[in-house]
């Protein structure tokens, strides 16, 4: 078995007061050491009260709270328009860290959605127009057809608009969680928290393993 690599102990005094701040000094190390550092797991309440989870990609930070982008159709998204509480979690292996944050779901502005689409691939672009995300297909020829026609329909238009069913949300959290993995299992936690979204002090607490 492969024993755990060492890594120093983590103490409250090594941790910025602002969790966004501390976030943004593991994500820069995140960056450079591991592959698809903006992978994270989102978990979203179903219409049945049971938790549901996917990967998705962090598309932006900040004091505001953590950005990703979505059909607005998609399962996940009616989802949150129903209930927006949810959670998301990065896992940096090499690393040996995670970030949890728990809180709710905001829909971003529509320039904000506006200016993130318009920095994607052409065939991002199209492919977003395409998809008919978490809906029934027939098969794949199906899919095919469908971005087949997008291409037609924008032969033309050297950019490609963001349609109106696609745009960004804001994870806006309550609580963020910084773990680092030690030996033995006696990992170093410290959760971040503060009392509502108006309230500006965050409160640090270590937890148990």
């Amino acid at each position: 078995m492969t024993e755990r690599r060492a890594f120093p102990p983590l103490h409250e005094s090594d941790l910025s007061a602002d969790p966004f701040e501390q976030f943004a000094r593991w994500y820069a190390l995140a960056q450079e050491e591991v592959p698809l550092a903006d992978a994270m797991t989102l978990a979203t309440l179903g219409a049945d009260g049971a938790p549901d989870a996917r990967m998705v990609l962090l598309k932006g930070h900040g004091h505001d709270g953590f950005r990703f982008f979505t059909n607005y159709g998609s399962a996940k998204a009616g989802q949150i328009d129903a209930d927006p509480r949810g959670a998301l979690v990065l896992f940096w292996r090499e690393q040996d860290r995670q970030v949890r944050a728990r809180g709710r779901f905001e829909r971003l502005p529509t320039v904000d959605s506006d200016v993130y689409f318009a920095s994607r691939a052409r065939e991002s672009r199209l492919g977003a127009w395409a998809s008919p995300q978490s809906r029934p297909l027939a098969d794949r020829a199906e899919l095919d057809a469908r971005l087949a026609e997008v291409r037609a329909r924008f032969a033309d238009d050297d950019d490609v608009p963001r349609p109106d069913f696609w745009g960004g949300y804001l994870l806006v959290p309550h609580t963020i969680e910084f773990w680092q993995g030690q030996q033995a299992r006696l990992h170093d936690r410290f959760v971040y928290s503060r009392e509502s979204d108006g309230d500006s002090a965050w409160r640090i607490q270590r937890l148990g393993p």
